[in-house]
């Protein structure tokens, strides 16, 4: 059941949604713009209790308004912003940071939650104005499209929002140019071979992903072909078809993934050409990214991520400075020129071995890397690092990481977070047991999309 209002919206929501008040109630509204005048449907539940609201038509649009690029842009879920020119995205991006962080730094109207205040806060803490793209489209160098064959042949793209139903994605506007165009030929090449989509629901068929990763600097491309089953009909016919349609690829994986999982890769792995792995370059490094490895999506602007990290650290080239979640060890690689010692840490082995050779490539000799989890490294180490740089996944960290680093007790942490909230979560515990939030830098790694990285400097009290 559903109906149609008239409404004004006079504000947007640090994730982007026009606020709109009706009936004493407010509503977030997707793709509604500050100053707009529009219609809005409302959803009700069947039970009443649960309303939900959905635009309709705009009426009176925001001079911030914008016609989304990317055809597929209502109903793929992979941008959100679309509809607004770029610099409204970075002033709410800007928003998002001070509804998470601001409590930190004295700036916040206690937005996060009471736990999340810190009870330290150094009246000289700030959260920087972000640090925008200068190229906001086409930035993404791993690009991840799910296969799904139906009457009208195979699709090749990312889900619809909200669903498992493939959108075929032909040009993508954040993708890398030469991504977008190796799956269009994937995407041929599998009708032309008359090959079968993997269905998750019968756990039958061959195709079931493409990873696609690039190198922003080398030029090099690897493509893994993600199957169901390792009995791949027409392999080399294939092979050879996408080589001669692409010569820029220079190596492609065959990855097994016949579990009821969401995970893309498998665990079964065969190269069936090139070395199984591409190198690109980072801050003047070299590194090397296999098919597992973490490895930032957007280059240009990693490099202004760990730049403003390196700063942060202050390192004077005597400290010993410890990476966890260093994944290929980009960041600790990076900080060994500035420091006496560095120790990578990192439960992904695949990750180590790339760190391991990119260590080896540079010829960087003060940095190790060990294959452990970084909480229980850290909670048997005996010698406290001087800095500690943290880049966990979106989910945070755990009690048990966290713990462990204020055991140790580091003079100063640089957390890097792809997630505020989660990020929230955690500088609340560290500024509860000895830390205080120094400042807080911004960086827009995924323009038009709801996500945003944050960069933290924490300093230990004095006893």
């Amino acid at each position: 059941m559903s109906k149609q209002y008239r409404v004004k919206c006079r504000e947007i929501d640090y994730t982007g949604k026009g606020l709109v008040t009706f009936n004493q109630s407010t509503f977030a509204v997707p793709y509604l713009l500050d100053g707009e005048t529009a219609k809005i449907e409302l959803v009700y539940g069947k039970d009443r209790k649960s309303t939900t609201a959905k635009l309709a038509e705009v009426e009176v649009t925001s001079p911030e308004r914008r016609e989304p690029v990317c055809p597929a842009f209502s109903k793929c879920g992979g941008c959100q912003l679309q509809h607004m020119d770029y610099e409204k995205q970075l002033a709410i991006k800007q928003a998002m940071a001070e509804h998470w962080l601001g409590a930190f730094v004295g700036t916040s109207k206690a937005t996060t939650s009471k736990s999340a205040v810190n009870t330290h806060t150094n009246t000289g803490a700030s959260i920087l104005p972000i640090i925008g793209a200068k190229n906001p489209y086409h930035y993404r160098h791993k690009i991840h499209a799910t296969f799904s064959r139906t009457r009208q042949g195979m699709k090749l793209g990312i889900y619809e929002e909200n669903s498992h139903r493939v959108i075929n994605v032909k040009d993508c506007a954040i993708q890398n140019k030469a991504a977008n165009a190796i799956l269009k030929t994937i995407r041929t090449l599998a009708d032309r071979f008359h090959l079968t989509a993997y269905n998750e629901d019968t756990r039958q068929g061959l195709l079931r992903h493409v990873l696609i990763r690039c190198s922003h600097h080398t030029g090099q491309i690897m493509v893994v072909l993600v199957l169901g089953t390792t009995n791949f009909p027409n392999k080399n016919a294939f092979l050879d078809a996408l080589r001669k349609a692409h010569p820029e690829i220079t190596t492609i994986v065959q990855n097994i993934n016949n579990q009821k999982t969401s995970m893309v890769l498998g665990k079964q792995e065969t190269v069936l050409y090139g070395n199984g792995w591409i190198e690109d370059s980072l801050c003047g490094l070299t590194f090397r990214i296999s098919p597992k490895s973490f490895y930032q999506v957007n280059p240009e602007q990693t490099e202004l991520l760990y730049q403003t990290a390196m700063t942060f650290a202050g390192l004077t080239g005597k400290e010993t400075v410890l990476d966890t979640y260093c994944g290929t060890g980009t960041i600790g690689l990076i900080a060994s020129q500035y420091a006496a010692k560095v120790i990578g840490v990192e439960s992904n082995a695949a990750a180590v071995r790339d760190a391991v050779a990119g260590a080896r490539t540079n010829q960087i000799e003060n940095a190790e890397f060990v294959c452990e989890d970084a909480g229980a490294f850290m909670k048997k180490a005996t010698t406290a690092p001087d800095v500690v740089f943290m880049d966990p996944p979106r989910s945070g960290s755990d009690e048990a990481f966290l713990s462990a680093l204020v055991r140790l007790a580091p003079a100063r942490v640089v957390y890097i977070s792809c997630n505020m909230e989660t990020q929230a979560r955690d500088l609340a515990y560290l500024t509860k047991h000895g830390y205080a939030v120094d400042k807080i830098q911004p960086v827009d790694l995924f323009p038009w999309t709801e996500h945003c990285e944050s960069v933290c400097l924490l300093k230990r009290l004095s006893n």
